[in-house]
């Protein structure tokens, strides 16, 4: 991928940290309703708490998470710290692309099912789940943030060999850092 201009990587910068920050946010209005729900003893606030849980989850959470993977993924192809050059962008990559697929086919359905449990009066079977997953959640968009703050761990064994092969004065295709003959 060409690299991307300064005006086009700022954009995709602010949409991408926004996504990001959302997600987390997302997950801390989880979190909050959980504790509601197990903790208020009222069904009421039970099925309430469940039923906006539901709202988040099939309406919020997934467009969110899509957004922060591929803004992502446009950041490191576009710029020079790249996918699997640096071990701190491809972690955030692994963690993301986890998180994405446990928010939708574990955390979505377990919160469906809570919603129509509470809505039929029936007592949630498993609240502790439902209080588990925003805590994971939570801390692993916590623990992404951190790495994109600090980026810790240096480069990839690809992105050493990449960083020796340009500094060796070889003709290079600027675009992939590839030697052209």
């Amino acid at each position: 991928m060409k690299p991307l201009k300064r005006p086009a990587r700022r954009a995709i910068l602010v949409v991408h940290v926004s996504a990001s920050a959302g997600w987390l946010g997302l997950s801390l209005g989880l979190l909050g309703l959980s504790v509601a729900a197990v903790t208020s003893g009222s069904p009421a606030v039970a099925e309430a708490s469940y039923r906006s849980m539901a709202v988040f989850a099939n309406w919020l959470m997934i467009p969110v998470a899509l957004l922060t993977l591929g803004s992502g993924l446009l950041l490191s192809l576009g710029t020079p710290w790249g996918l699997a050059r640096y071990r701190w962008v491809w972690t955030k990559f692994w963690l993301t692309l986890i998180t994405t697929a446990l928010t939708a086919f574990s955390l979505r359905p377990g919160v469906n099912a809570a919603a129509k449990e509470a809505a039929a009066g029936i007592p949630v079977t498993d609240p502790s789940g439902l209080l588990a997953a925003p805590i994971v959640s939570l801390s692993a968009y916590l623990l992404m943030t951190a790495i994109s703050v600090l980026k810790p761990w240096g480069m990839t064994r690809r992105g050493r060999r990449l960083r020796v092969s340009a500094s060796s004065g070889k003709a290079l295709d600027e675009r992939s850092l590839r030697p052209t003959a």
